[in-house]
């Protein structure tokens, strides 16, 4: 069974498969303004930071194609000026989407960057926008080619370190958090990227992951992933992660991340810094596999990441499929929202990411390599991945 898509454009239309309904119900949504993607993102229809940055920089390739496929043309393509203007605006609202994950930030500020260039060239209105629309397809199909590049050099070093400890280098145990495939990125994932790499060079013994509540991307995102692609797996509860380290031999953990600072501290999905201090406990790797543009070198450590608060009715609730199943007249599952503390609750923390530090990381993993620290050092010189 070919890998699930987050992100469709072989229709001739721009669409994304609504994350929330997943695994029961595949629908996919046409987004067809800023401020549908903007929405999308923002209620996590769509969600990991590789993908959201695609999903914005193919939503404004779709915005200006249409502007400028439209007769008569819109007013912000009346000249150079206008079309500057117009354009940052849309390239700021739509960062504000959801300002934890440095993957947006990095596709917008790279957009800003090229119609910069493009007017100091001297181009049109029209040649700029239309290179705006070359450069936001560029940041999409860029996603798959470094996914895999950054999975076989993480996996690869997994299988050395383990072999150095003593170990065979096959039949790995390894243990994620959230959702980070083909999902969360334009196609064959990170953190779940590792993995698959592992299981189709036949190093895998079996894929651990965490339901990763509230949202639950874990039981729901990922463990869909690892049934599409028949990688043997276990879904554990947040809570579990302690118990599984002291019953099981675990020879990793694989996370993504959605920004990491200049020394390394990782804000990712929360209850990753739980898994990051159980595995030091237990002596397991803790391995951070994201993009290049997830790493923020402007934020020097941890402390300056923003860290986004979602709304308290999330963790107040759940959705999924009525059990037994129940049909509706498409012959789909019927789904519902039911809320699992008493109503009115006050006082619920909520926070979307946690901060792993640098000195519980082993390895940060990008397209272009492997970093680790030196020796008796808690922070990473990531320079050489970045």
């Amino acid at each position: 069974m070919p890998a699930l898509t987050s992100i469709r454009t072989d229709t001739g239309k721009l669409e994304i498969v609504n994350q929330l309904l997943l695994p029961h119900t595949t629908e996919f949504i046409e987004i067809r303004t800023i401020d549908d993607a903007f929405d999308a993102i923002k209620t996590m229809k769509i969600r990991g930071a590789p993908a959201i940055a695609s999903l914005a920089a193919l939503a404004i390739a779709d915005y200006l194609s249409r502007g400028l496929q439209s007769t008569p043309a819109p007013e912000w393509l009346k000249d150079t000026d206008t079309l500057k203007q117009h354009v940052e605006a849309v390239l700021a609202h739509i960062y504000t989407a959801r300002p934890t994950a440095v993957n947006l930030g990095a596709a917008t500020r790279r957009l800003a960057k090229k119609l910069e260039a493009s007017i100091e060239a001297g181009q049109d209105p029209r040649a700029t926008a239309q290179a705006l629309v070359d450069e936001a397809k560029e940041i999409d199909a860029e996603d798959v080619g470094r996914n895999k590049l950054m999975s076989k050099w993480g996996g690869e070093w997994l299988v050395e370190q383990v072999k150095a400890r003593g170990g065979g280098g096959a039949k790995l145990n390894v243990m994620t958090v959230c959702n980070t495939g083909s999902l969360a990125t334009s196609g064959y994932g990170t953190a779940l990227g590792l993995i698959t790499y592992l299981h189709e060079t036949g190093q895998l013994q079996r894929a651990f992951f965490t339901q990763s509540t509230p949202y639950h991307q874990g039981s729901r995102l990922t463990a869909l992933e690892l049934q599409t692609l028949n990688i043997p797996s276990t879904m554990l509860c947040d809570s579990m992660v302690g118990s599984l380290f002291q019953h099981h031999e675990i020879h990793g953990i694989a996370v993504g991340a959605d920004r990491i600072a200049r020394n390394g501290d990782t804000a990712n999905k929360i209850g990753t810094y739980n898994a990051a201090v159980l595995a030091a406990r237990h002596k397991i790797p803790f391995i951070v596999v994201a993009p290049v543009s997830t790493v923020d070198l402007d934020v020097a450590d941890g402390s300056g990441i923003p860290i986004e608060q979602r709304p308290a009715i999330e963790a107040c609730c759940v959705r999924g499929a009525l059990f037994p199943p129940v049909l509706n007249a498409d012959g789909e599952k019927q789904q519902a929202t039911v809320m699992v503390t008493p109503e009115g609750l006050e006082g619920v923390y909520n926070p979307s990411f946690d901060v792993t530090p640098a000195s519980l990381i082993t390895a940060i993993v990008t397209e272009k390599g492997v970093a680790v620290k030196k020796a008796g050092e808690d922070a990473f010189d990531l320079a050489p991945v970045v």
